[in-house]
């Protein structure tokens, strides 16, 4: 951020004489050294990077906690500096929940250390025997299925994160598939993907996403003839949780050449995705249009579905979903989604808490007979305090198939060093200091892809861990508990009441 700078520095040396009717005299000097600009442009954003290159630790950030102070700042042009990096709202209803059903003495799969686990889900429709039989005379096709692993690196863009970063999850994604044997799928977000990516093996643990922009889909559908591997699924994007309602916007400070040549579009341009797809004026026309015409693409063989912002008209598209079997899942993104990169007054003010909306969801699909058909994947703010396990076991418990998670892992994968408080948070000028969501190659030099990809296998097998601990008790040591909320409880009874689980004080 430049907020330091190189200096010419006065200084004054007082010099006293052995006698004492001699008067002290000044000599003056000069030296070099750093000083701190001032200008609101170049606010210091605390990320401490100063601190972690000065060979001698001779400087170091320092948090200033007076409002008033920034009020210059905050008041010039009309907008606040600070942005986002998900709600500033520290609470999380998720953290909040407890794992109340133990099957004592009736299971021995209590034990998670000694016993197999296999926790898997399913992305794609899973229709009963008859309707796929149906379904196959009257279309000649099955609705195609995927065993993957309950967690997903949510959709981050190549163009949003740097090319370090993508490289890092997807060098770790690779690895965890075979390596560990771990269905670990990624997301690659609006924007596309490198074209070696595309005609390579790796693709079967990609989910291919389009957006409003269709940024990148030039490429992929060129690259369809050399496809090596069917993509893991491909998900249409209508929402999100960091800007429901509104678009993204790749800003031109990171729109280099290479994202350039991707997405289609001169270098130096700003990028905005309109707020929904500009040929779809309706949820039939939708799934008409985009879902049938994706899954013709690669000939029936790949799950499509949609994502959207979590909100209170998440059950009407469900509902058309359910009556189409081209839809192969519903993905949900709450209100507490986002990086740095998220508008203030979006994650503060917009957007629906996800832990509801998912029951709401599934608790629709039991009504209707169909909650084993439709997967729902829920996302936004899953691990906002460091719960990843707990969270998404949670979240499972209440209806999901599974979980999105995308700035948890650039926390932890990449250290990150960003907070909810404003400090950093400026991961859409491409001046991340960490080199996480930079173009500019003298920062994300920075980022070592191996190493991201280590942390990254870090962290699955961590939550593998943590999930048996608490999917073991629960007597369920071959399937996800989805839908398994007698197994929940909450210490507040409005929350009980809403979700639909037990008052537990």
């Amino acid at each position: 951020m430049q907020a330091i700078e190189l200096g010419v520095h006065r200084k004054r040396v007082v010099q006293v004489g052995m006698g004492l009717t001699e008067k002290p005299g000044n000599v003056f000097g000069v030296y070099h050294g750093i000083r701190q600009r001032t200008e609101p442009a170049y606010a210091c954003i605390g990320c401490g990077m100063c601190d972690l290159v000065c060979p001698n630790h001779a400087i170091m950030p320092a948090h200033n906690d007076e409002r008033d102070k920034l009020r210059m700042h905050i008041n010039l042009g009309g907008e606040p500096r600070r942005r986002g990096g998900r709600r500033n709202d520290p609470r999380s209803l998720l953290d909040e929940i407890k794992f109340v059903r133990i099957s004592m003495l009736t299971d021995p799969a209590l034990d998670a250390g000694r016993h197999e686990f296999e926790l898997r889900t399913l992305l794609g429709r899973i229709l009963p025997p008859e309707a796929i039989v149906k379904v196959a005379r009257e279309n000649g096709w099955i609705p195609p299925v995927r065993e993957i692993y309950p967690l997903i690196v949510g959709s981050m863009s190549f163009g949003a994160l740097s090319p370090n970063m993508w490289e890092g999850l997807q060098m770790g994604v690779a690895y965890l598939n075979e390596e560990k044997g771990m269905p670990v799928r990624i997301c690659t977000g609006e924007g596309g993907c490198p074209p070696r990516l595309l005609r390579s093996r790796f693709l079967k643990y990609v989910i291919l996403q389009i957006a409003s922009g269709y940024f990148g889909w030039d490429e992929i559908i060129h690259a369809l003839p050399d496809m090596k591997e069917d993509p893991c699924a491909i998900e249409i994007k209508y929402g999100q949780g960091a800007k429901p309602g509104d678009g993204g916007l790749l800003m031109w400070y990171k729109v280099n050449k290479l994202i350039a040549a991707i997405r289609g579009v001169p270098p130096g341009v700003s990028l905005p995705s309109p707020p929904t797809h500009q040929t779809k004026y309706s949820i039939e026309e939708a799934i008409a249009k985009m879902i049938q015409s994706m899954s013709m693409a690669w000939g029936f063989r790949v799950p499509v579905y949609p994502k959207i912002s979590a909100t209170s008209t998440a059950l009407a598209v469900l509902n058309n979903l359910a009556r189409n079997p081209y839809a192969a899942a519903l993905a949900m993104d709450g209100e507490d989604g986002g990086t740095g990169a998220a508008y203030n007054v979006s994650m503060n003010h917009m957007g629906y808490p996800i832990a509801s909306n998912i029951r709401d969801a599934y608790l629709n699909l039991v009504k209707v007979g169909k909650q084993n058909e439709i997967p729902l994947f829920a996302g936004g703010g899953i691990g906002k305090n460091g719960n990843l396990a707990a969270n998404g076991a949670a979240l499972i418990m209440l209806g999901a198939s599974g979980i999105q998670v995308g700035k948890y892992l650039m926390q932890a994968a990449a250290g990150c060093l960003g907070s909810e408080t404003d400090r950093c948070n400026i991961c859409n000028i491409g001046l991340c200091p960490k080199g996480i969501t930079s173009q500019d190659p003298r920062l994300y030099r920075r980022l070592d892809p191996e190493k991201v990809a280590e942390r990254l296998v870090d962290v699955y097998m961590s939550f593998d861990t943590e999930l048996k601990k608490i999917v073991a008790p629960l007597g369920r040591s071959t399937s996800l508990p989805i839908g398994m909320s007698d197994a929940l409880g909450i210490a507040d009874r409005n929350a009980a009441e809403r979700l639909k689980i037990q008052y537990a004080v």
